[in-house]
C-alpha cells in the first residue's frame, strides 16, 4: 500500500521501527513527498466499517469475464489446476486477475487484483479479508460446522496449489494479515499453517500459530522443504499430496508458552 503523495508505504513483509495493525510495517519513501508520518492513534472501534463498494456484485462481473482459454493458460503458468482458481471465484477486471476476500461469515469485503507481471494490489474501498475456495469442505467453516483439517497458506496461489494436492485450505492476504478471520474459520479444527519460507513469512506464521491454539485443538506448522519458497513452488516442484501429509504428519503441535518450532521453522 503507497500513500497517494508517494511519501510512504506500508509492507506486510519488510520491517520497520512502526507497525500498522496487521497491515505490516510503515515506510518513509524519499522524494519531494517525503515528509515525517503522524503518530498512530487508537480508536476504539465498535463495529466494522462496511465496504464503500459493492464487491460481491463486482466480483460477480469480473468473473463472467473470464476467458476460459486465459484461465487455462494461467493455471498452467502458476502451476496449479484450473478447478481451484474458479473454485476462489477468480475473475478479469480487463487488466489483472482478481480475486474475492471474504469476512468470517463467507461475505465478499474486497478483492485482490493479480497483474500479469505479478504484482499484487488490492481495490480500494475494501477491508482485508481471506481467500475461500467454494465447495463443501471449506464452505462448512464458514458456517461452523466441523470439517477435516484446515490448511492455511499465504495468498490465492498458494491456496490454490494446496486445493490442487486435495487439500482443504484457506489462504492469508499476507503473512501477517487476516488473524481474526482465519481465527474464526478454523475454530474448533485442526490447523495447519503452510508458511513461506523467508523469515518474515515464518514468523508470521508462528505469531498466528500462538492465537490459533487457543481455539484449535492442534496447530501445525511447516515450510516447504529448503530451496523452495512457498507452497505453490512445491508443487511446481513436483510434490505430491502424501509428500505434503508426510511433512505435517511429521510436523510436532505448537504448545502454548512453549516455543516450539514445528519442521522446516
Amino acid at each position: 500500500m503507497v500513500a497517494r503523495d508517494g511519501g510512504a508505504a506500508i509492507c506486510a513483509r519488510v520491517e520497520s521501527p512502526k507497525r500498522c495493525g496487521e497491515s505490516g510495517w510503515i515506510h518513509k519513501l524519499g522524494g519531494e513527498a517525503h515528509r515525517d508520518l503522524p503518530a498512530v492513534r487508537r480508536v476504539e472501534i465498535c463495529a466494522k466499517p462496511e465496504p464503500t463498494r459493492d464487491f460481491a456484485a463486482l466480483a460477480a462481473e469480473y468473473r463472467s469475464a473470464v476467458n476460459p482459454f486465459d484461465l487455462i493458460r494461467l493455471a498452467a503458468a502458476l502451476g496449479v489446476s484450473r478447478d481451484p482458481l474458479g473454485r476462489l471465484g477468480i475473475g478479469w477486471d480487463g487488466t489483472a486477475w482478481t480475486f474475492p476476500m471474504r469476512d468470517a461469515e463467507g461475505t465478499i469485503v474486497g478483492i485482490r487484483r493479480r497483474f500479469p507481471d505479478g504484482r499484487k494490489l488490492s481495490l480500494t474501498g475494501g477491508r482485508e479479508g481471506v481467500f475461500v475456495p467454494a465447495k463443501a469442505a471449506v464452505d462448512a467453516a464458514i458456517v461452523g460446522q466441523r470439517c477435516p483439517t484446515l490448511l492455511i497458506a499465504e495468498g490465492p496461489t498458494d491456496c490454490a496449489a494446496l486445493v490442487t494436492l486435495g487439500f482443504p485450505a484457506i489462504g492469508r492476504p499476507s503473512c501477517t494479515g487476516g488473524v481474526a478471520i482465519v481465527r474464526e474459520l478454523a475454530r474448533g479444527r485442526d490447523a495447519v499453517i503452510v508458511a513461506d519460507a523467508d523469515p518474515p513469512g515464518q514468523r508470521g506464521a508462528m505469531t498466528l500459530a500462538r492465537l490459533l491454539a487457543l481455539v484449535c485443538p492442534t496447530v501445525r506448522v511447516f515450510a516447504p522443504p529448503a530451496g523452495i519458497k512457498d507452497a505453490r513452488a512445491w508443487l511446481c516442484a513436483g510434490a505430491t499430496a502424501a509428500d505434503v501429509q508426510s511433512v505435517i504428519d511429521q510436523s510436532e503441535p505448537i504448545k502454548l508458552g512453549i516455543e516450539t518450532r514445528a519442521a522446516g521453522c
